[in-house]
């Protein structure tokens, strides 16, 4: 009897204390983030299209941010560094191509913040290069940051289905980056 007592004292002396401790009250700071739409992004990346399709460097280059660390992975399995590089390669290559077709299909717009987002899609295009018909399609995903008030890339990423052994390489893409 003597142990049921002492038993049921001690039960009731914990729960006592149980009930008797205050609550913490921990605050939690919350920021909110007011997300603009994807409509600049989406004017960027159409812009882009459209060079591509007119064969128009300046336009296409006109989208990337002008960074001398900007970093390009091609769809030969290469990677280009910086805008200038990338200019020349591109106007070497368009001074080559003609009647360009261009297809996306896909397209998705992931706003990260109010500042930064990312695009993928797929695509098929087709074009005379060298006076050869080409075809060819994959994926590419596109990282745009917004800079002062114009959104840029700062990323490019694109892979080929079936890449073309035959397309050159250029010397700036041949080295490990």
């Amino acid at each position: 009897m003597k142990k049921i007592a002492l038993l049921s004292f001690l039960i009731l002396a914990l729960t006592f204390t149980a009930f008797g401790q205050k609550a913490k009250t921990v605050k939690v700071k919350t920021t909110t983030v007011t997300v603009t739409n994807d409509k600049g992004v989406r004017d960027v990346f159409d812009r882009l299209v459209e060079g591509i399709k007119q064969i128009d460097a300046e336009k296409v280059m006109s989208v990337y941010q002008n960074s001398d660390k900007i970093l390009f992975f091609n769809n030969n399995g290469s990677a280009t560094i910086g805008w200038e590089t990338m200019k020349s390669n591109r106007e070497s290559l368009y001074d080559k191509t003609s009647n360009v077709s261009l297809d996306i299909t896909g397209l998705r717009i992931e706003m990260l913040g109010k500042d930064s987002a990312y695009a993928t899609c797929k695509w098929k295009q087709q074009q005379e290069f060298n006076g050869k018909l080409e075809s060819a399609s994959g994926r590419m995903t596109l990282v745009f940051k917004l800079i002062g008030k114009d959104w840029k890339v700062i990323h490019l990423h694109t892979s080929p289905d079936n890449p073309d052994a035959t397309r050159p390489v250029f010397p700036s893409e041949k080295e490990n980056q």
